[in-house]
């Protein structure tokens, strides 16, 4: 019941779960929006919170909890661990069954982001948190030769908008975060899609959503026939199937950089006040697609693990990552 780029890091964990312990069962409990996430998953049914009536506050969990029982469920794996999904796993423990939960490893991302005594090193990846909390429950799983979903079929209704193939390189471009000390400056973005689009057999496709974000990628893509702003205009599902279409898919330390990596499309980050060390980089992605901030010139980097703290002076960290140094890394995948 977290963020969209949290949920999505549990997909390829879920998947390989199922694939290599065939007789278990899963029921991801998350938020409805997410549901297309979890499609086409064997042994993965998706139970639906309604946080907005039914399964509001402290009485919703009580009914959350006593829908989740008639799911004849054997154990909990809480991948949150957050107030609301402790309480659902503690009132199944004290039923009877076994539970786990993720460690999401606070002190560590503390000492790599703390400004003095800075442990400058990776951290446990989410990924590999969320598979330690199933081994736990006793199911061992491989994650080093991960399997992922093929590549979509795109609808008529998809190719209205995108277009046929062909021989083009298909790239997405996500350039929003939730804060704004993770999101490249509009100036150097719109550079970036300017050099991208100079080559006619590139193709890019603008992802984002909300009013204003739409206006920017208007904006972005005004002018530019191979540049096609697709936010507001496909349904998540159909977004899927667009993401795994993709070449590559540029994005900030957001959640559609997880959302590419679940389905194997290959993924290009920008970090500005976060790091990949922090354990959030796109899951089976190699690190050189990472590209970070110069911490020669802003040493205090990572000063956040999610972006929400903002440290005076390092407003232009993003900066120092080019757009040439950008167009280069996405045209040599």
């Amino acid at each position: 019941m977290s963020a969209m780029g949290d949920v999505a890091m549990t997909v390829p964990v879920i998947r390989t779960l199922v694939e290599q312990n065939p007789e278990v069962k899963i029921t991801v409990v998350s938020r409805p929006f997410f549901k297309p996430f979890f499609d086409g998953i064997p042994n993965v049914d998706f139970f639906a919170v309604d946080l907005k009536e039914r399964h509001k506050g402290f009485f919703g969990l009580m009914k959350l909890y006593s829908d989740l029982k008639k799911q004849k469920i054997d154990a909990v794996a809480d991948l949150h661990n957050v107030l609301r999904s402790q309480i659902i796993r503690t009132l199944f423990a004290l039923s009877g069954k076994k539970v786990a939960f993720t460690d999401k490893g606070r002190a560590d991302k503390k000492a790599l982001t703390r400004a003095e005594n800075k442990i400058f090193k990776p951290v446990k990846t989410m990924v590999e948190r969320h598979v330690e909390t199933f081994k736990k429950l006793g199911f061992n799983i491989d994650i080093s030769n991960p399997k992922f979903p093929q590549q979509a079929t795109l609808n008529l209704e998809i190719l209205k908008i995108t277009g046929e193939k062909a021989n083009q390189k298909w790239i997405g471009i996500a350039p929003f975060a939730q804060y704004e000390s993770k999101v490249y400056p509009q100036d150097l973005m719109q550079e970036t899609i300017h050099k991208l689009a100079s080559d006619s057999n590139n193709r890019i496709f603008l992802f984002g959503g909300g009013n204003k974000e739409i206006q920017i990628l208007d904006s972005f893509a005004n002018g530019k026939e191979n540049v096609i702003n697709v936010a507001g205009k496909l349904k998540l599902p159909q977004e899927l199937d667009l993401i795994s279409n993709l070449d590559v898919m540029l994005s900030m330390d957001s959640g559609n950089a997880h959302i590419a990596a679940m389905l194997g499309t290959k993924v290009i980050t920008l970090w500005g006040a976060t790091h990949p060390f922090a354990g959030f980089a796109p899951f089976n992605q190699p690190i050189e697609n990472c590209l970070v901030s110069d911490r020669e010139k802003f040493p205090q980097l990572p000063t956040s693990v999610y972006g929400n703290k903002k440290v005076e002076g390092y407003e232009d960290a993003m900066r120092t990552i080019s757009p040439e140094k950008i167009v280069e890394k996405i045209l040599a995948i």
